[in-house]
């Protein structure tokens, strides 16, 4: 049975699957909202709008079970320097005119806002939809039901440990895309790509006709060429959020955003040799 009632995405989430079908493999660049203060995450942001395809805007948390110390000490600094859900929100209202978005977080936080509170804000400001590295499809009901209410996409984080027949489970609650991971661990990880990805990726297009995007230990021009032979984006954080810190000032976002415009380009040029 499925975990959830037929729905029709809204706007946000039909652009996002129109670019999907209309281009090559996309970029997302992610970053946590407020970093690395509120008065230049808004600046920093929009670069990387101009320089990417979709840009993932993190909800900053205490626990983020999923990331390394690059991320959870952004996320710690945006939350130092103030962040709230409202400007969350204020991000993403101003980011959606000029690029698709997703909010990346985890269940908790959200949790604690309010489902249907969160869904309906994300949704009025232009969100496509969200991703949630912890959400068990087991668990998954009550927020799919408000997401998927208001047209919002939920994006999950499969693993390749995960029976074919969960993940056909997992592929029919989603939407937008599946996010695979792209190497073992958690995120900032610098080394290569996992050498079975392609071959479930692969899997994953045969339980689904889902995108799939690839992410965790994406950093290099040369990565993104490898993963543009099989997947149909690449999700990078951790690398603009170094670039960002070992470059002070506006160095820092004008690096970030080479790094996103290079990257850009290895996922459209023909692939070099794997990472």
């Amino acid at each position: 049975m499925p975990v959830h009632p037929p729905h029709a995405p809204g706007r946000a989430a039909l652009a996002l699957d129109a670019a999907f079908r209309a281009r090559g493999p996309l970029l997302g660049a992610y970053l946590p909202a407020g970093y690395p203060d509120r008065a230049t995450s808004l600046d920093l942001l929009h670069q990387l709008a101009l320089a990417s395809d979709v840009v993932e805007v993190g909800w900053p948390y205490t626990d983020p079970m999923m990331d390394g110390p690059v991320i959870q000490e952004a996320g710690a600094q945006a939350l130092a320097a103030g962040f709230t859900v409202r400007h969350l929100m204020e991000t993403v209202r101003s980011l959606a005119p000029i690029t698709h978005v997703l909010v990346m977080g985890y269940y908790q936080p959200l949790y604690r806002y309010g489902l249907r509170r969160a869904a309906e804000e994300l949704a009025a400001a232009g969100a496509a939809g969200v991703i949630l590295p912890d959400l068990n499809i087991d668990e998954a009901a009550p927020w799919l039901a408000e997401a998927r209410r208001v047209g919002l996409h939920t994006v999950f984080v499969v693993a390749p440990t995960a029976s074919d027949e969960r993940l056909r489970r997992i592929a029919a609650a989603a939407g937008g895309m599946l996010y695979a991971p792209a190497t073992s661990g958690v995120t900032g990880t610098t080394g290569s790509l996992s050498a079975s990805l392609p071959s479930f990726v692969h899997r994953l297009r045969t339980l689904t006709s889902l995108p799939v995007g690839a992410g965790i230990g994406v950093s290099r021009p040369e990565q993104a060429a490898r993963l543009r032979q099989f997947a149909d984006a690449a999700i990078v954080g951790s690398a603009f959020i170094r670039a960002v810190r070992d470059n002070p000032g506006r160095a820092g976002i004008a690096a970030a955003a080479q790094l996103a415009g290079e990257l850009r380009q290895a996922l459209r040029l023909p692939a070099v040799a794997a990472a």
